[in-house]
Parts: structure tokens; C-alpha cells; sequence
């Protein structure tokens, strides 16, 4: 039996940099309520949610992506063409083929990288960035961007009260690479089968002729039973998995869900008083895949969190999927 020669590795990966790019139509939680029947206070309480940024009719998931990409590309100084691998989480993708990471790709320049997209809807994002470690580490790519992309008010029912209010466009991307010391801790991922069908969308070929794109179908109050224990575990096994302690943390990085299901976690995990924690669903609602990334550059860019702050982040939502990691911020 003939041997295969070991590609050589590096001891760990790092996130570079980071991008976001958000729905330029800023809509108020009063502009929603002229669309179902609630309130700003009923929203807020429930929520955290203020506000939420759609995109316009020009903008679509490729063009967010794009944006994000190139912004994550300029602040890591590295030229599209030195991208090795364009990984890409979406769940509002409308064409299957090609991937929409590889259209984001050739958009930016890229010259021959490996490109697929992930569907792990909230999730998407963290699986990209374990996936991405893995690649950089076992030498099978140097330098990737991870990207999840989202125009998630194209698939609601805006009539609906229990999903209409809760969701938002944009794409957040970071840059993926080498490091001489392990950077983003293992990945702590999977899922709960049994309750693949609490949150859903509906399936392309039974919609009926008034409706053009598939909805946003969940029941509430099981997905926030589920994140409020089920994941509040899973976010310390992601602490012990990197051998840290609640006390090692300085952000908390979250899926943008529901404020509630974070102050959950933050109980659950006794996380110390004084750490930074993204919010950036008050003004951006939940975005999916882009989630995580948009609240990371938010915490970023706004000054809250610095670079070389160790953080845990961790996205979960349809599947019913999770994935979380400890990273040291860019």
C-alpha cells in the first residue's frame, strides 16, 4: 500500500480582521407596528429589539457579502487574489448553483479558491470559523474568509406577529490565518435532530402563487426553551474545551436572538460582572449566519472590546444546530 505524504501544518489559526455591511432601510419598531399588531414596549421587553436594517430593493445577500469581504480583505491588507478559500453561511441564497461564495468570489477578485456555502442558518458562521481553523492548520489553505450573509425580510410573512419584527439584513466576514500560537479554541458543534422542524422555512416547491419567496416558519417558545438550556450547557462546554474558566473572558459574543435568552447564559454561566457582552440586536435584530460576525465587528469598531481580548462566540438556531468557539480578538 503506497503512503501519503502529511501536508505540513502550522500550530494554529487567527482571526486577522473582520468586515460588516447591514440592509441600509433602518426600520423603527413604530414602522413595524404599522405592519402587525404590537408595540415598541411589548417588542423591547420581549426582544432587546429597537430597530432593524433591511435591505433595499438593490441590495441582495452577494452585494452584503461582497462589502463585508472587501472591508475584512482592507483591514487585514491582503488582496483578493490571496485568499485561499471563500467560505460562505447563508440561509437566503435563492440560487443553489453556483454558491453564492463562489459568485462573492469572483466578485472580489479571487483567483481560484475553494468556495461552498454552509446552510446551519444560525450556526452557519461559527461552523465556518471551525471549518477555517481546521483548513489553515492542517495546511490545506493559508489565508480564508468566512462570511455569513443574510436578507432574511425577504422571507418573512409580514404579517405574522411571532417572526415579522425579529429579523435583519446584512453580512458580517473576518480573514482566517496562520498563527505561530493557537488563536481560536477546538469547536464545540452540533445539534438536536428531534426538533429539526421548530424553526423552518418553507419548502420552494409549495408555495402558492401569491407567495414568491418561502417563509420563515418558528415556534417561539421551543427555541427559546431549547437555547435557554439546551445551549446555556453547550456554551460552557465551549469555555472547557479551550480550558478556560468563566473568569478568563473578556466578551461574550452571542448569537443575536433575544436579549433574554443572553441574560439566561450570562446567568448560567456566572460570567463576571465587568465583561463586555454584544447587544447588537437592538439595532440590527436577528441576522442568521451574519449574526455573530455583526456583533463581533460591532463590539470591535465601537471600542467596547480590544484586540487581543479573549472572547466566546457562539451561534445556534435552525437544525436545531450549535456551534461555538473561544477566539483572542483581532
Amino acid at each position: 500500500m503506497a503512503a501519503i505524504i502529511p501536508v505540513a501544518g502550522v500550530a494554529g489559526s487567527r482571526i486577522v480582521s473582520t468586515g460588516a455591511s447591514r440592509g441600509s432601510h433602518v426600520v423603527s419598531n413604530e414602522e413595524m407596528c404599522t405592519l402587525i399588531d404590537s408595540s415598541d414596549e411589548w417588542i423591547r421587553q420581549r426582544t432587546g429589539i429597537e430597530a432593524r436594517h433591511w435591505a433595499t430593493d438593490e441590495e441582495t445577500p452577494r452585494s452584503l457579502a461582497v462589502s463585508a469581504c472587501a472591508q475584512a480583505l482592507e483591514r487585514a491588507g491582503l488582496q483578493a487574489s490571496e485568499i485561499d478559500a471563500v467560505i460562505l453561511a447563508t440561509i437566503s441564497n435563492d440560487q443553489a448553483m453556483p454558491s453564492l461564495a463562489a459568485r462573492v468570489a469572483a466578485d472580489l477578485g479571487c483567483t481560484g479558491p475553494a468556495v461552498f456555502d454552509l446552510t446551519a442558518a444560525c450556526a452557519g458562521f461559527c461552523y465556518g470559523v471551525g471549518l477555517a481553523d481546521s483548513l489553515v492548520r492542517t495546511g490545506a489553505a493559508r489565508q480564508v474568509l468566512v462570511v455569513g450573509a443574510e436578507v432574511l425580510s425577504r422571507l418573512l410573512d409580514k404579517t405574522d406577529r411571532g417572526t415579522a419584527f425579529l429579523f435583519g439584513d446584512g453580512a458580517g466576514a473576518v480573514v482566517i490565518g496562520p498563527s505561530e500560537t493557537p488563536q481560536i479554541g477546538p469547536t464545540v458543534w452540533g445539534s438536536d435532530p428531534s426538533q429539526h422542524d421548530v424553526l423552518t422555512l418553507d419548502e420552494w416547491s409549495a408555495l402558492g402563487d401569491d407567495q414568491e419567496h418561502p417563509f420563515i416558519r418558528m415556534d417561539g417558545t421551543k427555541v427559546f426553551r431549547w437555547a435557554t438550556t439546551f445551549i446555556a450547557d453547550k456554551t460552557r462546554e465551549t469555555l472547557a474545551a479551550a480550558g478556560l474558566t468563566p473568569e478568563d473572558l473578556d466578551v461574550f459574543v452571542p448569537h443575536q436572538a433575544n436579549n433574554r435568552i443572553t441574560d439566561s447564559m450570562l446567568r448560567h454561566l456566572k460570567l463576571p460582572g465587568e465583561i463586555v457582552v454584544a447587544r447588537d440586536i437592538a439595532q440590527m435584530g436577528n441576522s442568521s449566519a451574519a449574526s455573530v460576525p455583526l456583533a463581533l465587528d460591532a463590539v470591535l469598531q465601537s471600542g467596547e472590546a480590544r484586540s487581543g481580548q479573549t472572547a466566546l462566540m457562539i451561534g445556534f438556531g435552525g437544525g436545531l444546530a450549535y456551534a461555538g468557539q473561544v477566539v483572542i480578538l483581532p
